[in-house]
């Protein structure tokens, strides 16, 4: 009996996403990403550390929890302008260094030099 509702590369596209998403779920709750979501979350932090640094602000710390939770410490003598900026960019930094990576990892001195960057 022939399907006559997908074409065989549909039905190809279908079977491979729903098995991507199946091991991303598995793997989701697993302990094997772990230290990549850590990693996740400090790029997170560092991203609020940076805008608060670039408004003049102090940093005085970043803390990173093994329950993917965070927290950077920072001062401020103007609470709201310097909120505007901070509070969003945790979401902005992780997304910008995300594409640092990305695009690093098109060429090969490029993306050596960002694993020794990362791994010390």
């Amino acid at each position: 009996m022939e399907l006559t509702c997908c074409s065989n590369e549909q039905i190809q596209f279908i079977v491979d996403y729903s098995c991507f998403a199946v091991a991303c779920g598995i793997l989701w709750h697993s302990r094997l990403l772990l230290p990549l979501k850590l990693f996740c979350t400090f790029l997170h932090e560092l991203g609020h550390a940076i805008a608060a640094w670039l408004t003049c602000n102090r940093v005085t710390g970043i803390e990173v929890h093994a329950d993917q939770g965070g927290l950077t410490h920072w001062s401020t003598r103007r609470p709201r302008c310097s909120g505007f900026f901070v509070m969003p960019a945790g979401y902005l930094g992780s997304a910008f260094w995300a594409s640092v990576l990305v695009v690093s990892s098109s060429d090969r001195l490029a993306s050596v030099v960002a694993a020794l960057l990362l791994c010390g």
